[in-house]
């Protein structure tokens, strides 16, 4: 089953382009001292300082900033902070979703109760202002705090979602076999009901991973992160506060909009894929 979708997820139109996609920015990550023309907080060459606020030339491809530094330089070493953050976070609020998904929905009873009590107060509480309200009362600032603000924020959606498959497929002769065999609820939860909900685990990660490069960058750009780390927020953060968008630097704040749009598009086509793989009915169509 499990090869069967992935075998499908690769040839899947939309999944093929989001992973190129993500692919490139992958690539731009890890070669970052290589491809960037500059360092991420040079602002002079050979004893000559770079221009200030110059707009798009030969030598600087998305010009400079107020304080000299090369745009695009900061563009490609961006990269490496806001992806790892998004895969990061993604990887652990999945985690966290999966196990509390996978135990709430077979276990039920007190711990059902319990857990999905937890659960929905984590739902019905905004996002965005949690988000906001813990970060701004976490003494650090930096990229760990901002994981963990969006990871103890971003798990209970997940959890909801695979719960509700858990306890559908509970229902199933082949668990109700598994059980009568005497098989142990760790052994039916990993190796019965985990396989088959392997797609929604996938889409999970997706979402949770969109949602985590879109809160990076915004608790960056509102000033909740650390300002001096060079991320695509904080590129934002400063564009805003130095005031291009009122002199028209448009090469300062659209650059990393626009990657931050591209790397979400990036993973919404691999999400979009996964809903076409699982369903039936919108794979026929």
């Amino acid at each position: 089953m499990i090869k069967d979708m992935f075998r499908l997820f690769f040839e899947n139109k939309k999944a093929l382009s989001g992973l190129i996609i993500l692919i490139c920015f992958i690539f731009v990550a890890v070669a970052a001292p290589l491809v960037a023309p500059y360092g991420p907080k040079q602002n002079e060459m050979d004893g000559k300082s770079f221009p200030l606020m110059d707009s798009p030339s030969p030598r600087h491809i998305l010009g400079t900033t107020h304080a000299g530094y090369d745009i695009f330089s900061r563009l490609i070493h961006g990269t490496q902070l806001t992806l790892g953050v998004g895969l990061t976070t993604g990887i652990i609020t999945t985690f966290v979703s999966l196990l509390v998904g996978l135990f709430s929905g077979y276990m039920k009873g007190p711990i059902d109760d319990g857990i999905s009590f937890i659960t929905n107060v984590f739902l019905v509480i905004p996002s965005l202002p949690l988000i906001i309200v813990i970060a701004s009362y976490v003494p650090m600032r930096g990229v760990i705090p901002i994981i963990f603000v969006l990871s103890i924020t971003g798990w209970a959606w997940g959890a909801r979602v695979v719960r509700a498959q858990v306890l559908s497929i509970g229902e199933r002769e082949f668990i109700k076999v598994s059980e009568v065999l005497g098989e142990r609820p760790i052994v039916i939860v990993f190796r019965e009901i985990l396989p088959n909900i392997i797609s929604l685990v996938m889409a999970t990660f997706f979402t949770s991973t969109i949602a985590a490069i879109i809160g990076e960058a915004t608790l960056e750009f509102i000033g909740l992160g650390n300002v001096a780390a060079v991320t695509w927020g904080t590129m934002l953060f400063w564009a805003q506060n130095n005031g291009a968008l009122l002199f028209g630097a448009w090469w300062w704040f659209l650059p990393p909009g626009v990657c931050i749009g591209l790397l979400g598009t990036s993973f919404a086509l691999m999400n979009f894929a996964i809903d076409e793989i699982s369903n039936p009915k919108i794979r026929k169509r």
